[in-house]
Order: C-alpha cells, then structure tokens, then sequence
C-alpha cells in the first residue's frame, strides 16, 4: 500500500515550496529511490527543471522532463502527465513527489508520495482536501512540521 508523507513549511510562498522540493527531491535521490516529480502544468515542469539544475551548486541530482524523451530514463523524472510504466528492463519509479494542487488518479502505482504544504490559502485548501482523500481510502498518512 502507498504510504503517504504531507511536509508542512511554515513559509507563505510557492518560491518556499518549490525549493524545499527541490531539496525533498535530493533527499530522496539519496535514500536510493527513483522519483517522479508531478506537477500542475508543462511551466511549473519546466521551472522545476531548471531549479534542479541550480537550488545547489555543490550538487547534481540526474532528471529529466518526461517530455524530453531521454533515454535511459533518469532517476529523477517530472511531468505534468501519467508516467509511462517503466520497460521490463527499467527499474520501477517507487516515490512521486506531487506539486500539482490535486491526486493525480494513478498516484497508487508507487510505494511512496510526498506532498508539500505551506501556508498559503490557496494550498492548504488544496492540501487538505487531499489528506481526507487519501485518508478516507486508508492509506497511512504522516505529517512532518517543518
């Protein structure tokens, strides 16, 4: 079953969440797991990517936009779409990161989703629909107040 992570930010702006993403998405990369990125729209993709390639300049976290077609399929993917389900010969995406504001429907393909919440009207809302989503079909959900 899906387990669910909710990261609560104490900042007000989409500036705030997007790099704590960033960040979040790094930490995750480390643990070993392969990640896909979902995000509202191709722009917030496209900004997602280019925030990757600069949030630490000390670091280099390998992704791609699904769009792109890069092939082998890096470890660290973003879209605004359903993941193709990985090949035979590919390895399975196991976390999804989801900036988009609402669950996408296929999210329990992966063993894995983190959400990120800050306070901002707009998000919370958004946000806390999708807890009593994923809580109302029981799957475990975890907040953590950063």
């Amino acid at each position: 079953m899906t387990h669910v992570d909710f990261y609560i930010l104490p900042d007000t702006t989409l500036e705030a969440r997007l790099d704590f993403a960033c960040r979040l998405a790094e930490t995750i990369h480390r643990k070993g797991y392969r990640l896909h990125i979902h995000t509202r729209d191709e722009a917030m993709a496209r900004d997602m990517d280019e925030r990757l390639w600069t949030f630490k300049p000390e670091s280099y976290l390998p992704h791609g936009l699904l769009a792109d077609a890069i092939a082998p399929t890096p470890p660290v993917t973003l879209g605004w779409e359903s993941p193709p389900d990985p090949g035979p010969d590919s390895p399975p995406i196991e976390a999804m990161l989801n900036l988009d504001d609402a669950i996408p429907e296929w999210f329990s393909r992966f063993e894995r989703v983190a959400e990120i919440i800050n306070q901002h009207q707009a998000v919370l809302e958004a946000k806390r629909e999708c807890w009593q989503t994923y809580k109302q079909r029981g799957y475990p959900v975890k907040a953590h107040k950063l």
